[in-house]
């Protein structure tokens, strides 16, 4: 089997990162010696969260999966890395009647989707409950349309209205440290009121795909392994990780940017304590070179899909034999074998044209740089 290291460093984009190589060889050892399995496969995410392009990917359609504020960009928590301005580009609907006319503008632009969120309470709750009705009137008329919930903390009777709505996937942030609760949430709850949520979300009938926020508490790794174990005891359909972006953090309570090499670390550790759950990679994390960093990590890791691939990702799932598809929805979408809310499921691309042609850049069927095979059936099997 060729040694990932010198690989990873023939790609133009990636090669002049700093890969640590014994994490490199870390990670290449949980796979067989002989080379990946014929159908292991990797999923890149294109949502239109936020402008996204490279020369290996074309850039996202404008409003086929928008983030939409119930809140506009009004949060009572102001937590550290955030200060409520993740809000503030997201499309408002600060009522029901508003959410029902973007909707039905969203889907005369060609929307697929949407991920739904708002601005917590002082107990990390978002008042979703006079949205319920038309949630249901959107998925009762439109079902196509899909719809990722943020959930934040809820109970067991605000679990079920979020199911009985038609809600297709619940997110939440998983916490395992009391201080980053208590310090960098500014919130009065208990790390058992995060494993309640997702144990409260995991017995309904939606898709539930928590997220962990790998050096949420102020840069460094305290809670990520005990938010494993929740995600063990309390087993949901999918897991995104994400890393901290602080942004917009008071330059008095300053977050470090995470060691790409600790993020690695944890990839595998992630992936070994959830052999069975799919992983992704979500959308937020550092730009430029710690982002193309960590993105070859997880690629390694044999995480299942990345949202927004760096420069290079795509050659190098290639190089290291994974089947690729490029799926225009957010990465919460994807869950098991399925990629709610896309009949078309995305692009299945040419592996050996890749390999062959790596430098010569082409635009068919939208993609960029990458010829396409053809179009991947919308539940095909993951590895």
């Amino acid at each position: 089997m060729t040694d990932w290291y010198p690989l990873a460093a023939r790609i133009e984009a990636l090669e002049e990162l700093s890969l640590n190589p014994d994490l490199v060889r870390r990670l290449q050892a949980r796979h067989p010696a002989d080379g990946l399995a014929s159908d292991a496969r990797i999923d890149f995410y294109t949502p239109s969260f936020k402008s996204y392009q490279t020369t290996e990917i074309s850039r996202c359609a404008g409003h086929a999966w928008p983030a939409v504020s119930i809140t506009g960009g009004d949060c009572k928590l102001q937590c550290d890395h955030c200060k409520a301005k993740l809000l503030e580009p997201m499309i408002p609907a600060r009522s029901p009647e508003a959410l029902w006319a973007l909707v039905n503008r969203l889907l005369e632009e060609g929307g697929q989707g949407m991920l739904l969120t708002g601005g917590s309470n002082h107990r990390n709750e978002v008042e979703y409950g006079p949205y319920y009705d038309i949630i249901r009137r959107i998925k009762d008329e439109f079902p196509q349309f899909r719809i990722a919930l943020h959930t934040a903390l809820v109970d067991e009777d605000g679990a079920r209205c979020m199911a009985d709505s038609g809600i297709d996937a619940a997110m939440m942030d998983v916490i395992g440290a009391q201080e980053t609760i208590t310090q960098v949430y500014h919130l009065r709850r208990r790390v058992e009121d995060f494993e309640a949520t997702l144990e409260h979300l995991v017995k309904t009938p939606m898709k539930v795909v928590p997220h962990i926020v790998m050096g949420l508490h102020y840069g460094r790794f305290l809670g990520e392994w005990d938010a494993l174990a929740m995600l063990r005891r309390h087993t949901p359909d999918a897991v995104v990780l994400v890393v901290v972006m602080p942004f917009h953090a008071n330059p008095k309570r300053p977050f470090e940017t995470p060691s790409p090499d600790a993020v690695g670390r944890f990839f595998l550790d992630a992936r070994q304590a959830l052999p069975g759950t799919p992983l992704l990679l979500g959308c937020a994390r550092p730009p430029g070179e710690v982002k193309a960093m960590i993105d070859t990590y997880a690629v390694m890791a044999g995480i299942n899909g990345l949202a927004h691939p760096a420069e290079g990702t795509v050659e190098l799932a290639a190089r290291l034999g994974y089947r690729v598809r490029v799926i225009p929805s957010c990465c919460s979408m994807a869950v098991g074998e399925e990629v709610l809310g896309d009949d078309q499921a995305g692009l299945e691309l040419d592996l050996e044209a890749i390999l062959a042609d790596e430098h010569r850049r082409r635009t068919p069927r939208g993609l960029a740089g990458i010829p396409v095979v053809a179009q991947a059936p919308a539940a095909m099997a993951r590895s």
